[in-house]
């Protein structure tokens, strides 16, 4: 099973809106697939010559769709593996995850 285009466009949109237009030169929330997990970053500009010309990635959280069509989420721990996040809903559709992810009440996904 695929993530239907449904999904995946209502993950991009949350993406999108995470990050006010006038910040969107130094700071992005991105989202990518693998098969079927969207793995949700926060990009960040170089702020120093120092670093170099890339921009720094963090992993956010994880949303996984499973063979019966049911998401779940994960976060990742400080060496980026995934761990199951234990509490949060286990849903049809992405929107409810992805306001778990906003509202973060074990400070896991936005620290």
């Amino acid at each position: 099973m695929a993530i239907p285009e449904l999904a995946l466009r209502q993950i991009e949109r949350w993406c999108a809106q995470r990050v006010p237009e006038h910040l969107q030169d130094r700071i992005r929330v991105e989202c990518r697939t693998r098969g079927r997990a969207v793995t949700i970053v926060e990009r960040r500009a170089p702020w120093s010559p120092q670093v170099g010309p890339d921009w720094s990635e963090q992993k956010i959280a994880q949303l996984r769709l499973d063979e019966f069509g049911i998401w779940t989420v994960w976060w990742a721990d400080r060496n980026g593996r995934w761990l199951s996040y234990p509490d949060a809903p286990v849903a049809s559709t992405p929107p409810a995850l992805l306001d778990e992810i906003d509202r973060n009440p074990g400070g896991v996904f936005w620290g």
